[in-house]
């Protein structure tokens, strides 16, 4: 079992930055590939950005290539989203989950464990 919890959600103008967080408490934290994902009003949760146990590897969607970045500190059980050059369509909740496969996965049904999710809002 392992509790996620995010924050750092909020109001940010088009072009801004927001740094996401996700606190993990339970069993090792290193044990999980994490996973980001985000659902906007009236559409499906959809992948975000994943990445391995070790950190060592990620893959984004396309939608935030080179705009948002994962990370991970093991050593502090918290995974990290930093999102740059922020559109109004990013405006979502954004969820983080754990997943017991190395590399995370795209998909939401891999994931086993889901925070309550920190909503973002992006205006023009």
């Amino acid at each position: 079992q392992v509790q996620l919890e995010e924050s750092g959600g909020g109001l940010v103008q088009a072009g801004g930055s927001l740094r996401l967080s996700c606190a993990a408490s339970g069993r090792a934290f290193s044990s999980y590939g994490m996973g980001w994902f985000r659902q906007a009003p009236g559409k499906e949760r959809e992948f975000v950005a994943r990445i391995s146990r070790s950190g060592g590897w990620t893959e984004y969607a396309d939608s935030v290539k080179g705009r948002y970045t994962i990370s991970r500190d093991n050593g502090k059980n918290t995974m990290y989203l930093q999102m740059n050059s922020l559109r109004p369509e990013d405006t979502a909740v954004f969820y983080c989950a754990a997943s017991d496969a190395v590399l995370g996965s795209t998909t939401p049904n891999a994931y086993r464990f889901w925070g309550q999710g920190t909503q973002v809002t992006v205006s023009s």
